[in-house]
């Protein structure tokens, strides 16, 4: 039932913002609020167990890029940046800012998620400098950069200014981070 309600509450999320109701939920859902109440006791709650919902989809994700024995390393690092599952297209993450007053929680967990969980992607930085593909970087660095321009890009108004969509904008950080560690070719 949680997992159900997790995945009804992003596409109202996809279609509403953070700003989406308990009853629009349940219009989704075509339940009562009392049993969505029986699972999550309030809003604030259940945005904390999306947060959890989302990065844990989105790590799902990333094993299975791991997993593919036709990517190189350039390419599994740069998806593994880029992992965004198909059930989150189309959502605006560029409003996730809104939730940082009314939701501080949620918003202080999206932020945890974030800076955590990084050993993987680093280790294939790390093997792709063992193999030439890119030159010796510093790692915390790297990590800090990339933490740093997401956080901007969910808290600040600069991409709806620019019309430029998270995505758009989540690969084109990636590509140049990718393209600045490159090792040289002679």
């Amino acid at each position: 039932m949680k997992g159900k309600i997790l995945a009804a509450a992003l596409r109202v999320y996809r279609d509403k913002g953070p700003r989406f109701t308990m009853d629009d939920l349940a219009a989704e859902l075509s339940m009562s609020k009392k049993t969505i109440y029986t699972v999550f006791r309030d809003k604030k709650s259940l945005l904390y167990d999306m947060v959890d919902y989302t990065f844990d989809e989105i790590k799902e994700h990333e094993n299975r890029v791991l997993e593919n024995p036709n990517l190189g390393t350039e390419e599994k690092l740069f998806q593994i940046l880029t992992v965004m599952p198909e059930n989150f297209r189309g959502i605006d993450f560029t409003e996730l800012h809104e939730m940082s007053g009314k939701f501080p929680e949620a918003y202080g967990r999206i932020r945890q998620r974030l800076e955590s969980g990084w050993e993987t992607t680093l280790g294939i930085l790390q093997q792709g400098v063992k193999e030439g593909i890119f030159r010796p970087v510093d790692c915390n660095l790297f990590q800090m950069i990339y933490e740093a321009s997401i956080e901007r890009f969910l808290s600040g108004d600069e991409l709806h200014d620019y019309q430029i969509s998270y995505m758009d904008a989540l690969n084109e950080l990636v590509n140049i981070m990718i393209h600045g560690i490159k090792a040289k070719e002679e």
